[in-house]
């Protein structure tokens, strides 16, 4: 599968389960979308504000509950093949794209895989394991949080770096290893746990370093 970044903005995604599975899907696209959670029960969990139908949809009901909510993502995330295999097929007729949590590596034409995400806006990693080892993947979003502490600072810190060679009138060419540089600096990753003005006064002393000096 090729992964790919997709905007939810003023979209609705429609969760079709409200159990552990359902609710981590809830708070997952609740940031961006808006989020429907059906289901008969929910139980102490947190949908992150998503709204909450109590419903029991069998699976011939499947089709006009895709059509009322219309969404641009389906999760079937229930203990039920059935339930699950009709709500994708509803979704796929109606041409919006689908999650099917049960599924466990082997996608269907059509699914989608929420992978473990580590974000630091405006950086974000993804990690899948193809649905065959959630635990890796949980394993490797947590040591990817502890490695790339501060990549949001680093983002925000070389991209205004890169402007401000350019209205220097520093070469292409320059610019990009400056900003290698700096990316791939210890000394400004470290300087970075002191905050955005620490790292980019050692951000500057490391670009001094280079031959030809670009500051």
């Amino acid at each position: 599968m090729i992964p790919l970044m997709h905007d939810f903005e003023d979209e609705t995604v429609l969760i079709v389960g409200g159990g552990p599975v359902g609710a981590r899907k809830a708070r997952t696209f609740a940031t961006e979308a808006d989020v429907v959670v059906l289901s008969p029960e929910f139980g102490d969990r947190a949908f992150a504000g998503a709204e909450q139908v109590r419903a029991a949809p069998t699976p011939e009901e499947a089709r006009d509950w895709v059509e009322r909510t219309d969404p641009a993502l389906v999760v079937a995330a229930t203990d039920d093949p059935d339930l699950n295999d009709a709500f994708s097929a509803a979704a796929k007729a109606h041409g919006v794209l689908v999650n099917r949590a049960d599924d466990h590596g082997d996608q269907s034409f059509g699914n989608v895989v929420v992978p473990a995400t580590v974000r630091d806006d405006p950086v974000t990693l993804a990690i899948a394991t193809g649905g065959r080892a959630p635990a890796l993947s949980k394993h490797l979003r947590e040591r990817f949080e502890d490695e790339f502490d501060n990549a949001g600072l680093m983002a925000a810190l070389v991209g205004d770096l890169r402007e401000d060679l350019r209205d220097r009138g520093v070469p292409a060419a320059e610019r990009r290893d400056a900003v290698r540089f700096v990316v791939r600096s210890r000394e400004v990753w470290k300087a970075l746990d002191s905050g955005r003005y620490k790292g980019e006064q050692v951000a500057r002393d490391v670009i001094g370093e280079l031959p030809g000096d670009q500051t």
